[in-house]
């Protein structure tokens, strides 16, 4: 019981206070909109105005998955490596050496993995981590799994001016097909983050999906200032995330205590009700996280729990996002 309380307190802080490892413990940018003058005194227009400039739109749950299936899986993994120290500032050996286990050790357990079960996943890869491991990217790549990008140095997004961001998104994808050999259709914001101009830019861009909100647990269009776009959200979850889990800072009370065996308990749990309600199941983890031994052995029987079910179907977030915008 107490390691269960300690674990759910470590999971708290975590998500409240996610930040960039390091000695200075550094945090991340106030979002856009704060200021001096308490929310409370604000007339209701501009709290109005901040709510209502990015909305879920309709839902896009199909009566069926491909091959009649009950309910979609897709797995993603951020290939993210030191590209989470760097972003601020942090060269310490020590820190940028648990991004290394990223390639070195936890890439090669998780391709095994997903090829053992013929899984196709969605790698969202920084552009300095595919620049870092070029091999690594076209390995994925090769292995017929899908690239989609991830920012450039995992930069805080909110935190950009509009011709930055853009550049960056361009950037990134420009490397991600010069290795991957085809231009990603998927984004995924740094830390899930979004400025003011991020929809507007995704849309500028013609990327088919998102997945950096969390206003449902299917698919659903993306309402920028109350009109359609068009993009599909393929919206995450905290704890459907292997980070808040595991994650480890020294320097903050970050701990990864939560056993494998508490973590398999809730996703478990997650898929049986998307089998359930005939939905979608999707996770987000962390090749430095989730590829440690003990972990990914957790992951395997997760996969063997799910595919012990008829009818479930696992895709690649493409995949996933062209089936809901067609049949949803």
């Amino acid at each position: 019981m107490l390691a269960r309380r300690i674990a759910f307190f470590s999971f708290l802080v975590l998500v409240v206070g996610l930040g960039a490892p390091g000695p200075l413990a550094q945090s991340q940018p106030s979002q856009e909109g704060s200021s001096e003058d308490p929310s409370w005194t604000w007339p209701e227009s501009r709290w109005r105005d901040a709510v209502e400039k990015v909305r879920s739109g309709r839902r896009l749950l199909p009566e069926s998955w491909p091959d009649g299936a009950k309910v979609a899986v897709t797995l993603s993994f951020d290939f993210d490596n030191e590209t989470l120290s760097l972003r601020n500032g942090d060269t310490s050996p020590s820190r940028l050496s648990t991004g290394e286990y990223g390639s070195r050790a936890a890439l090669p357990r998780v391709l095994a993995l997903l090829e053992r079960y013929d899984i196709p996943a969605t790698f969202f890869i920084p552009g300095v981590s595919a620049k870092l491991y070029p091999d690594d990217v076209k390995r994925i790549a090769a292995a017929g799994h899908e690239l989609g990008i991830h920012g450039w140095i995992h930069e805080w997004t909110s935190s950009l001016e509009r011709d930055d961001e853009r550049m960056l998104m361009e950037r990134s994808l420009d490397t991600l097909e010069e290795l991957g050999g085809r231009r990603p259709v998927g984004i995924r914001t740094g830390s899930w983050e979004y400025s003011p101009n991020t929809a507007d830019l995704i849309e500028e861009l013609g990327l088919l999906y998102d997945s950096s909100l969390m206003a449902d647990d299917v698919p659903y269009e993306v309402l920028n200032e109350g009109r359609p776009t068009g993009v599909v959200e393929l919206p995450v979850e905290w704890i459907l995330d292997d980070y808040p889990y595991f994650g480890m800072n020294r320097f903050s009370s970050t701990r990864p205590y939560t056993p494998p065996s508490d973590v398999y308990e809730v996703w478990a749990a997650e898929f049986d009700m998307a089998y359930e309600e005939g939905g979608m199941l999707l996770l987000t983890l962390h090749p430095h996280i989730i590829g440690h031994r003990s972990r990914i052995v957790m992951l395997e029987r997760l996969i063997q729990y799910m595919r012990s079910h008829p009818g479930v179907w696992f895709g690649t977030h493409e995949q996933v996002a062209r089936h809901a915008k067609e049949h949803g």
